[in-house]
């Protein structure tokens, strides 16, 4: 008997998992300093009144006989998809129903999407990036190859007509570096997808951030992206649904490869692995989208925003090059004086008590950069922003 054991080409340590380690170490070392986690990307708002009011009556139905709920779709309540269905045509976008499949995140999807793609396939990611695209196609076995965003690019690559790759990672607004693409740069990568046959995979976790009317909030606001893409979302980062789980998939049905529907393979995949988001959960999820849920949820967008502004005054005050913020709840900014990234996140946790994530662990571009995150609360951040200006001066 045999494991997999591509599981031992993955990095030793998962990225959060070492920050973790040494922040445990230093404080630890350190009891009487108290340690800003400006690091990894979890929010810190509660849920809006307008979900858990949703989630308590859910939860009364499910305790009397005449509306309690079993299993539930594979692919989601009705009502749900609808809601989300109706909230892409607030931009422009027309969805079926059925293109929608509910799940509990955005980052098991991402994980799990490439069991519906041959193993044979390469695969093209874009260095930096979030670890979950690596670490899941390395496990898979599948050849990877990089597109090189950097500080010249603004950290957001355009395709190259001679790299041949099958399945393509696309994640705007960017995780790590806040870095939004343009429709008319996304259009450059839809006709090279259909051009070449590829499938992008769209990550769009973070598209309630955008600000900017010449960015898109959906890659199927572009033309030709019905027949190339595979989009997905979530509530954690926009509705606060980290520890509550819920997210969801978009796949067109005119995406077709070898006479086969993608959408129909994610069906039977979801059927046979996944039984579903619980009903109390697809409940609140649906509340995201009533009017008071909207007004509730852009509060908390806005502080959040509010937060990016705190840190990108500071780091402009400073001199300092990043980019994200605007669009984005992350700050990407550039080590001083040619620090490497693990170098600076030791002397900032050492010496002013803030721990960000480096820029080394989403990549070989990433070296000699860092990102921060405007998901704490404003006392946090205010205080970080503060360390960071004296720690810099």
């Amino acid at each position: 008997m045999y494991f997999n054991d591509n599981f031992n080409s993955l990095t030793e340590n998962y990225l959060f998992a070492e920050i973790a380690e040494r922040i445990k170490k230093y404080t630890t070392e350190n009891p009487e300093k108290k340690v800003l986690k400006m690091g990894i990307g979890d929010v810190t708002l509660p849920l809006v009144p307008a979900v858990t009011e949703a989630m308590h009556k859910a939860e009364d139905e499910m305790s009397q006989a005449s509306t309690f709920r079993g299993y539930g779709p594979y692919e989601g309540y009705s009502f749900l998809r609808e809601a989300i269905k109706n909230y892409y045509g607030t931009f422009g976008v027309k969805l079926n129903a059925d293109e929608i499949f509910v799940s509990d995140g955005a980052k098991s999807d991402l994980g799990n999407v490439t069991e519906i793609f041959s193993q044979n396939n390469t695969v093209l990611i874009p260095d930096p990036v979030y670890p979950v695209y690596v670490d899941s196609n390395i496990i898979a076995g599948r050849k990877i190859i990089y597109t090189a965003a950097t500080e010249e690019n603004g950290f957001l690559p355009l395709p190259d007509k001679k790299i041949k790759a099958d399945v393509i990672y696309i994640c705007s607004p960017n995780n790590p570096t806040g870095a939004v693409y343009s429709q008319e740069n996304l259009k450059e990568w839809v006709d090279y997808a259909n051009a070449s046959g590829a499938v992008i995979l769209y990550d769009a976790a973070y598209e309630r951030f955008i600000s900017q009317t010449e960015a898109s909030r959906s890659i199927f606001q572009i033309e030709g992206a019905r027949t190339c893409a595979i989009e997905f979302c979530s509530f954690s980062k926009t509705a606060g649904f980290t520890g509550t789980r819920c997210g969801y998939t978009v796949i067109p049905n005119e995406l077709e490869r070898g006479g086969i529907r993608a959408n129909s393979l994610w069906y039977r995949r979801q059927s046979v692995k996944f039984n579903g988001v619980p009903y109390v959960v697809q409940r609140g999820a649906e509340a995201v989208f009533s009017k008071d849920g909207k007004e509730q949820i852009q509060q908390n967008i806005n502080y959040y925003r509010g937060n990016a502004e705190i840190l990108a005054n500071c780091l402009y005050k400073l001199g300092i090059w990043y980019t994200g913020g605007k669009n984005s709840p992350y700050i990407w900014l550039k080590c001083p004086e040619g620090m490497k990234s693990w170098q600076f996140f030791d002397k900032l946790l050492n010496e002013a008590q803030v721990a960000g994530t480096p820029g080394a662990g989403f990549g070989k571009n990433g070296e000699g950069y860092f990102r921060l995150t405007a998901f704490g609360s404003r006392e946090t951040t205010t205080e970080a922003a503060k360390r960071i200006e004296k720690f810099l001066k």
